[in-house]
Parts: C-alpha cells; structure tokens; sequence
C-alpha cells in the first residue's frame, strides 16, 4: 500500500488507515475478539495507519489498537492519537456517552492545558503500550477552540520539540477553524471529519488551499459520513448521516451519486474512498472498521482504480463541487 509524509516531518502514513472509534463500541457493542480480528485483519490488508483517541469507549479502542501494535516494531507502523479529554472513574452507573457501547466506568472532562495535555498522553502511551506517539491531534476543539489554540497547540509544539511525538495538528469537524489553526500556528497536519466527501465539501472552501499553500497535510476522516456513503444502496439500511438520520435530501443526493458510480461499474464505497486522495494536499483517508469482513471489503475497494470519467460525470450532474481536484 502507497504511503505518504505528513508535512515536513518524517512520519509516514498509509493512504489508507484504520479509525478506531468502531473498535471502542461506536453505534453498538463489539468484543474483543472482534476487535482484534478487525485489527489483524488491517494488518495482514498492509495497512500501517491506525488512529484512536481516549474518545473512543473511554480507552477501549487505545487498549485494543496497543495491543496489535505492542507485537510490533515501532518503525513498522504509524499510530495516532488525540488530547482535550481526560478519562476520570465513576461509578459503573453513570452518565456514558450514548454513542459509544461500552461500560460507563469513566466520564470524559474536557482539558486543552499544557497539564491535561501531558497528562493524556502519558495516559494513551499507558493503555497501548508504546513509549512514544507519532501523530498527536487536538480532538474536537470546536467549543473550546480558543483554549486548545492558547494552550492545548503550545503544548503539542512542546511536545514535538522534544520527540516525544513526531507530527502535530488537529482533528475537527469545522473546515473554518481548521483553517485558522492552519494559518495561525506550525501545524504538520490535520484531520477533517465528514467535510471532505462525495457529500460534504466543505473542506474545499477554504482548509485544502490553506494546507496547500502552508504544507500542511490532510488526512480525510469520517469519509462515509457515519455510515451513509458504505451502503450499497443509501437509505435502504439504517446508516446515519453525521451521527444522526438522514435528512431526505441528502438520501437523494446519495442515491443519485450511487446510480452514477453504478453506470461505471464502481461502488459508492469504491468512490467515497477514492474521492479525497484526488487533492495533492491529501495524504490519506481514515476509515472507522469494525470487523475483518469490513476491512477486506474496504481495502479491496481502496485498491480498485476508479475511472476519471466517474469524476466527469459527477461533476456535470453537479453531484461534486466543480473545484473538486481533477486527480493528482
């Protein structure tokens, strides 16, 4: 599998990486096993790129992805992680996240200090096993931009400066923070969520020329927008749209992209993975797995070309964005 440098630094990641949030019970329960057949799975597939956060069932897919990689060389792949929430025990009966199937035993407190950052870290190395991270994102800083800007990036630069990790950013769902962050601050790379896809291309506005122009690389996250984009047919299955039902405009578009892809020959899963890796400024695409049976079928459909008459026809539908990259 092809892989990329992020930024200026030496990290490399696959064009194609594993998100782990499934892995910490996202939508519904997953054992163990499962998890770690998902991951040997990715693995044996070539994929070397495996992302995770505290987020994900309270340090349930940091432990899981540990656990492949502590079989590992540490030069033999590339793991990131996220800071701004700390893990805190509770009762068992307390307050969960309703996204995330797993047992309530922590609560998440958000913290983009240079102590809660450091902290996390020193937290995320212990749950996977590893001495070190190389890729550290601020995680979901969109209602506390202002303190993770102030203080969560001077830390992860901190950080950085000392090897502790090896490329620095931040992962979010709004293009136009991201941006800022772009502008503002020696960032190597970032991870937009949700808005660089077949249905969303918000990333296009501002964030992809503002990494372009700065060097700084993108991975795109979320590229099946929870779900929808994975469906063979959008809507006849229960896949949400960012998190939630699908609004009927967007089942339209979404089967409207489905019918093209269809008339060459390409799934809607085979375009969703190919469309962002067309920009330059992208360096790779994070697809949340949840079983062995979904990373073979990904990874397959990541490997298959997608013809440039595809992306023509689209974009005369008026189904992607006109400034959508025309291929690398």
């Amino acid at each position: 599998m092809r892989t990329a440098r992020l930024g200026r630094t030496d990290v490399e990641v696959t064009e194609l990486g594993l998100g782990s949030g499934p892995l910490g019970g996202l939508f519904a329960p997953l054992d163990d096993a499962t998890a770690a057949d998902t991951l040997q799975a990715a693995w044996d597939c070539g994929i070397r790129y495996f992302d995770t956060a505290p987020h994900y069932g309270i340090g349930h897919a940091e432990r899981r992805v540990g656990a492949l990689l502590a079989r590992r060389p540490p030069s033999a792949f590339t793991v990131s992680t996220k800071v701004g929430r700390l893990l805190v025990p509770q009762n068992a009966d307390g307050r969960r996240d309703p996204h995330f199937h797993v047992p309530a035993t922590h609560r998440r407190v958000w913290d983009f200090s240079r102590t809660g950052v450091r902290a996390s870290v020193e937290d995320s190395l212990q749950r996977m096993g590893l001495d070190r991270v190389d890729v550290l994102f601020l995680h979901d800083a969109e209602n506390h931009f202002t303190h993770a800007l102030e203080e969560g990036y001077p830390a992860l630069a901190e950080l950085r400066e000392q090897g502790r990790v090896g490329a620095i950013g931040a992962g979010m769902h709004d293009t136009a923070l991201l941006t800022r962050l772009v502008r503002e601050c020696d960032v190597d790379v970032v991870m937009v969520s949700g808005r660089l896809t077949l249905l969303d291309h918000s990333a296009l506005g501002e964030l992809v020329p503002a990494c372009a122009s700065r060097g700084v690389s993108i991975l795109a996250a979320s590229v099946f927008n929870s779900g929808l984009l994975a469906e063979a047919e959008p809507g006849a299955g229960s896949a949400p749209y960012d998190y939630a039902p699908a609004a009927p405009h967007v089942l339209q578009r979404a089967r409207r992209i489905a019918e093209v892809c269809a008339a060459h020959d390409v799934s809607l899963l085979q375009a969703a993975l190919a469309f962002p890796l067309r920009h330059p400024a992208v360096a790779g695409v994070v697809a949340g797995m949840r079983s062995a049976a979904e990373v073979r079928a990904d990874a397959a459909a990541f490997a298959t070309a997608v013809p440039e008459r595809l992306w023509e026809d689209l974009r005369t539908a008026g189904l992607i964005d006109a400034r959508a990259a025309r291929g690398r």
